[in-house]
């Protein structure tokens, strides 16, 4: 479990958490459980991912995958284990006992649903499904949508759910930058997928053709798949408005996820 959560990683999603939570003036010991938790679901996610029932990997974070060091048995009960992990910190964190009961139970069943059949486990099927399949990119959209765009969403609502804080306005903001910036995440990895090299990437580079899955770029092409990216970033940083210089560190995330090399 450590092994495949402590070494390596971007932490986009906590940064996320925390970013939002401090955006509508949260205390920053709030943030920390429901950052760790949304980082517990993702690492257990990659575990998953990389067994070779699903994508088959050898190489995260540039070291060699958790079921290739440790075997695929232990490999699927560190995934079990750490998915389980995250939702008992939710539950029993003690910074979280200044919230309600009701919000307390709101995070939690936000994090359920952002992991859920639907959002990345329903989006990791459609995945699957669609090796070899012609797809739209309607249908791709949503699929990126469920698969990464998901927990990503949930990550930017955690951390405003743990403030207690936050006007309508505010929280539909959060809820429209969350959408964007998830599906933006995703687009950019297709192209980083075709356009990057296993080294900096730290997992294997043109898998994702290699396995002849539908991509942005496989299915709108490059040019348009960047354009998309860069529609949502601007999209990501009009919904920040309401924040005024609150929302500075959401923008800068914004702009990290669309301008990332990894």
């Amino acid at each position: 479990m450590r092994y495949a959560t402590l070494d390596g990683g971007k932490r986009v999603r906590a940064a996320l958490v925390y970013a939002a939570g401090e955006a509508l003036g949260a205390s920053v010991p709030l943030l920390d459980a429901p950052a760790c938790a949304v980082e517990l679901v993702h690492a257990y996610s990659l575990v998953h991912d990389d067994l070779p029932c699903m994508d088959d990997d050898d190489l995260r974070r540039g070291k060699p995958t958790c079921h290739r060091t440790y075997g695929e048995a232990t490999a699927l009960l560190a995934g079990d284990a750490l998915q389980t992990l995250a939702f008992q910190i939710l539950a029993e964190d003690a910074a979280l006992a200044v919230l309600a009961p009701a919000k307390r139970l709101q995070m939690i069943a936000t994090l359920a649903a952002a992991a859920g059949s639907s959002g990345m486990a329903g989006g990791q099927a459609i995945d699957l499904a669609a090796v070899g399949k012609p797809m739209d990119a309607d249908q791709l959209q949503e699929m990126h949508t469920r698969k990464t765009g998901a927990l990503i969403h949930g990550s930017v609502m955690l951390g405003a759910l743990a403030t207690g804080n936050g006007t309508p306005a505010h929280l539909a903001a959060l809820d429209r930058f969350g959408r964007v910036v998830g599906l933006a995440f995703q687009i950019v990895d297709d192209i980083l997928d075709v356009e990057g090299d296993t080294q900096t990437l730290g997992k294997t580079a043109r898998a994702d053709a290699a396995r002849n899955k539908p991509t942005y770029p496989a299915v709108l092409g490059m040019a348009a798949a960047r354009q998309r990216a860069r529609e949502l970033h601007k999209e990501a940083l009009e919904s920040l408005a309401p924040f005024g210089d609150n929302g500075q560190i959401l923008a800068a995330l914004a702009s990290f996820i669309l301008e990332r090399r990894q």
